[in-house]
This record gives structure tokens, sequence and C-alpha cells, in this order.
């Protein structure tokens, strides 16, 4: 079967070909990748701090097994706590408990891939520091489980 031409690397003016399905060259790969990585924040910054260790390892004794990979007949060891709705900084999304799903890191990689545009589908916006209300803020009906 024959492959697929090369492309030009997505920044402007790099005549780098790069495969099809790829977005930049190596070179641009990483500037773009580290740019991502500032914008998003710490992960302490985006709540995942002691706190959420410590839920983590509950949640993940609680529900061992990967979700997906169970749904496909599959048994696999649960490894990460994911958030079937992205929280994007929400604080209340963040800890609502039947928001979380157990998967596997592969899983877990995919789904996020799909869901940020890590996989060529655009970036979207780089959103997710975490803000705790204040006891001043007007949340109403929302309690944290």
């Amino acid at each position: 079967m024959p492959n697929k031409p090369k492309r030009p690397c997505s920044h402007p003016n790099c005549p780098e070909l790069i495969p099809t399905g790829q977005i930049y060259c190596e070179q641009h790969k990483k500037i773009y990748d580290k740019h991502y990585d500032n914008e998003r924040g710490t992960a302490t910054e985006r709540g995942y701090n002691s706190r959420w260790r410590k839920a983590r390892e509950m949640f993940l004794a609680e529900h061992p097994l990967c979700e997906e990979c169970n749904t496909a007949g599959i048994v696999r060891e649960a490894k990460v706590v994911d958030h079937v709705i992205a929280h994007k900084g929400d604080y209340f999304l963040f800890w609502d408990k039947s928001n979380w799903q157990a998967l596997c890191k592969e899983c877990h990689d995919t789904k996020t891939a799909k869901e940020d545009g890590r996989w060529g589908r655009g970036s979207k916006s780089l959103q997710g520091i975490m803000k705790r209300p204040d006891a001043e803020s007007n949340v109403k009906n929302r309690e944290i489980v």
C-alpha cells in the first residue's frame, strides 16, 4: 500500500516536509509544546495538590479497573482518575465525584488528546487554572462532595 505524501510543517514559512498526520516538524513541535505547557499552568495551579492525590488514591482503591477497557471486555488496572467533563478550572466540577471515572493511562491519554486537540484537531482554549471560590462569592446550589 503506498504511503501518503509528506506535507509542509504548519509553522509559517517552514519548508520542512513532515508525515501526514503530524502538525509541526520536530523543531517547531518543541516550541508549540513548550508554549502549551506554559499556558496551562502547573499541576498545583490546576488543583492537583495533596488533597487531590489523597482523593485519587481512595477513588482508585474503590474503582480499580479501567472503565473504558471494562466496557470493551478487557480487564486492565486503572491508574488515572479522569474528569468525565473537563473542569477547565471549575472548582465544583473538579471535586464532583460523579464526574470522575477510573481509566488506564492509555485510555486517558487517548480521551484527553481527542478533547484538547493535541492530535491535530486544533488547540482549544488553554483554560484550567483552578480558582477556589472565596467565602464572599455568590455561588448558589452547588456543594463540594
